[in-house]
């Protein structure tokens, strides 16, 4: 009924006091960040599946109580790994829809924990903002063209890159990070490398 301007530091602490409790009984991992939460947990057995249900009932009880909608069209379950019985879940009356990927915080997760997407996205950004560059830049000087990649492309390229590093040669090569040769062109006109 009543609240606090966007951006304030009382706002995010009394959300945190809000949702403090939402996990209190949970058998799975239940992780919170800004209005985003994730249930996980490994769903071996039949029991396994019907306690991320009891989870699922339990967050469902938590909102009706303190009057919080779940925008459940939002909700999807990411089955992960080889063999995976892709149990069906339900919030509330809703059945959840399965999805093969998910974004989580600027990542891209898919079932078979697979990078590959997430190299091309990546590469695909730090190739528009490079047109970017290339367009509005006049100067190809090295000294110019070095720190603007610095500052504009590489978080791009390196964004949680410990999560999604590129192990496959493929994925390096998509990201520019593969043999000398294939970057010949690129070092002529001053292209800084990865």
């Amino acid at each position: 009924m009543s609240g606090v301007p966007q951006g304030l530091v009382l706002g995010l602490v009394l959300f945190s006091i809000f949702v403090g409790d939402m996990n209190s009984g949970t058998e799975y991992t239940l992780s919170k960040f800004a209005n985003n939460i994730k249930l996980c947990g490994v769903v071996d057995t039949p029991e396994g599946r019907d306690a991320i249900q009891r989870d699922l009932d339990r967050l469902e009880r938590w909102a009706c109580v303190n009057h919080v909608k779940f925008t459940k069209v939002k909700c999807k379950v990411l089955h992960v790994g080889r063999g995976n019985p892709k149990h069906k879940y339900r919030l509330g009356r809703e059945w959840l829809k399965s999805s093969p990927e998910k974004k989580n915080l600027g990542l891209l997760v898919d079932e078979k924990l697979n990078t590959s997407r997430q190299c091309v996205l990546a590469a695909q950004k730090a190739n528009r903002i490079l047109g970017c560059i290339k367009r509005s830049v006049g100067s190809r000087l090295r000294v110019v063209i070095v720190p603007l990649y610095s500052a504009l492309v590489t978080p791009h390229l390196e964004y949680c890159i410990q999560l999604w590093s590129p192990q496959h040669r493929k994925d390096m090569d998509v990201l520019g990070a593969g043999p000398e040769e294939d970057h010949k062109d690129d070092q002529k006109a001053g292209v800084p490398l990865l």
